[in-house]
């Protein structure tokens, strides 16, 4: 700190405190905020791969569905053809 000064010298050295204290924390808070974003962005990452796996189960258990119902309608269909070709149909 230079002497003398028009400034009375507890305040320059208040001011200077203050000022060295605002550098001393900016790595830390910047890697708070860095770890904040990183785990936010990680969470929006699980919940779209959580949201992407319901819709994938739902669209499988549609497919399951319409095979089994035309499974179903196979059987149904072949014996109708055969009733009406043995009717002479």
């Amino acid at each position: 700190m230079a002497f003398p000064t028009a400034v009375n010298s507890q305040i320059t050295d208040s001011v200077t405190q203050a000022n060295t204290k605002v550098l001393g924390d900016a790595p830390a808070m910047a890697m708070g905020t860095l770890f904040q974003a990183s785990a936010e962005t990680l969470a929006e990452a699980a919940h779209n791969a959580t949201g992407a796996q319901q819709q994938s189960n739902i669209v499988a258990q549609a497919g399951t569905s319409m095979g089994v119902g035309v499974l179903y309608t196979i059987d149904s269909a072949a014996d109708g053809i055969a009733t009406r070709a043995n009717r002479g149909g």
